[in-house]
């Protein structure tokens, strides 16, 4: 067993229960020792040597200066700094040092305890033994958040004449303190290289934590998007049919949205991320829906197209039925070794050798303006480029037509997980087929929330 994943036996014997900091209280659960060990070990063994760091997130306040905004109060740990910790702990670092693919150490930097200001927002997480039970890295590599700097400092000074690489993210959204830019800039022979690459790679394939908690965020969207389905009607404004589908979201364990939801009924549902919500519903409109929860930290993307009069009009239904035959054969041409660009082809193809006189002379699929898939996970536009897709990658597939001139959108977007053999379609549980969608929504309506 290697030094990064060595826990002392004592220290559990030092864990006060209820530790917060790590998902205490969440539907999802903790993220489980072993997996978060088995995440730092892979990364270990694709940087091969080296120093990574990964900073966590910052708290957003409603004290001045910090926001003038009261409502600005929420917190989410970084994706990365999770995904190697499970702490949601906030103003933490995490650093992994790489002696070889076999070997290295993991480090985590936690802000001390403030018993006055826990007095206020709640306990929290510092360094000691919780921490080292709750992330499997052992209790002599627990430290004050204080001292990162002089821990990366010596670090990268222990590296000798041949110099050491420090793995830093390379993005706007990681702005580093002026302390990292120093070891980079000052460091002996220290030589910066792009984290993020690395990590994509790690997180695009779902391990089965992941995949548990992509599920349940899928599963419980989909029971959103039927309720909503069967709230809707001509009359009601956007906003009430998205909070029928939030209100099911939170009753269900999701603690946020994945992103903001999409309502879009008329000539909304020709808009892409439209998101105000804020039209009256009308006889004879489609309504696109494109609303996904977060449960332990993995979001769904569910996209769905429904009447608001319950029932399709002949024109709105050939358009439906042309949307969704291009998704159908985008599903079925699943297989690991193909790529998301691949699966686009076939979605076009279907559409232009389709589209007869639908849209004109120039066919539908000038009408298709977006992508058909993205990877989702920790975000809902998750992190992987352009791989050949591997089990346990999971995607969007989302075709779509948008003819404005005609107040009419049609986007129908499900979920899937690759498979050795092709794909399970996680998003199930929301009706597609124009016959499911309109048996649906002539069922009893549910009361507004």
């Amino acid at each position: 067993m290697s030094r990064l994943s060595r826990t002392a036996g004592a220290v559990l014997l030092l864990v006060l229960p209820g530790a917060a900091g790590a998902q205490a209280g969440s539907p999802a659960g903790a993220v489980s020792v072993d997996r978060l060990e088995a995440r730092r070990q892979a990364l270990v063994a694709r940087l091969k040597s080296g120093v990574a760091i990964v900073k966590g997130s910052e708290a957003l306040s409603n004290d001045p200066p910090d926001s003038d905004y009261p409502q600005a109060t929420g917190f989410r740990q970084d994706n990365d700094f999770f995904y190697l910790t499970g702490l949601e702990t906030l103003g933490s670092w995490l650093i992994v040092t790489a002696a070889d693919s076999a070997h290295g150490e993991a480090h985590l930097f936690l802000p001390p305890r403030n018993p006055a200001r826990e007095r206020w927002t709640g306990a929290t997480l510092g360094p000691g033994a919780d921490a080292a039970a709750a992330t499997g890295i052992p209790l002599a590599n627990i430290h004050s958040a204080d001292s990162v700097q002089l821990f990366l400092r010596r670090s990268l000074g222990q590296a000798g004449r041949g110099g050491t690489t420090l793995w830093v993210r390379h993005t706007e959204r990681d702005t580093r303190p002026d302390f990292i830019r120093a070891a980079i800039l000052q460091g002996r022979n220290v030589v910066s290289q792009d984290l993020l690459p690395v990590l994509a790679a790690l997180r695009v394939v779902k391990d089965q934590e992941e995949i548990r908690r992509l599920t349940r965020a899928v599963e419980l969207s989909a029971e959103g998007h039927v309720a909503a389905m069967q709230f809707a009607k001509p009359g009601v404004y956007e906003y009430e049919i998205e909070a029928v589908a939030e209100q099911v979201f939170r009753k269900l364990g999701a603690e946020r949205l994945g992103y903001p939801s999409i309502v879009g009924s008329g000539i909304n549902s020709t808009v892409l991320h439209y998101d105000q919500n804020r039209r009256k519903a009308q006889a004879g409109d489609l309504i696109v829906m494109d609303m996904g929860a977060e449960f332990g930290y993995y979001s769904a993307d569910i996209t769905r197209t429904i009447p608001a009069s319950g029932k399709f009009t002949e024109r709105q239904r050939a358009i439906y039925e042309l949307v969704l035959g291009a998704q159908q054969a985008a599903l079925d041409a699943i297989r690991p070794g193909l790529t998301l660009r691949d699966l686009d082809a076939v979605a076009r193809k279907y559409l232009a050798d389709h589209s007869g006189d639908l849209c004109g002379a120039g066919g539908c699929t000038r009408y298709f303006i977006h992508g058909l898939s993205h990877w989702i996970g920790m975000d809902v536009h998750d992190v992987g480029g352009g791989v050949p897709l591997a089990p346990g990658m999971a995607f969007t597939v989302e075709p779509g037509i948008y003819l404005p001139e005609e107040a009419l959108g049609v986007r129908i977007e499900d979920d899937v997980l690759v498979t050795s053999t092709g794909y399970l379609l996680l998003s199930k549980g929301a009706p597609r087929s124009v016959a499911d969608i309109e048996r649906l929504m002539a069922m009893a309506k549910p009361p507004r929330p």
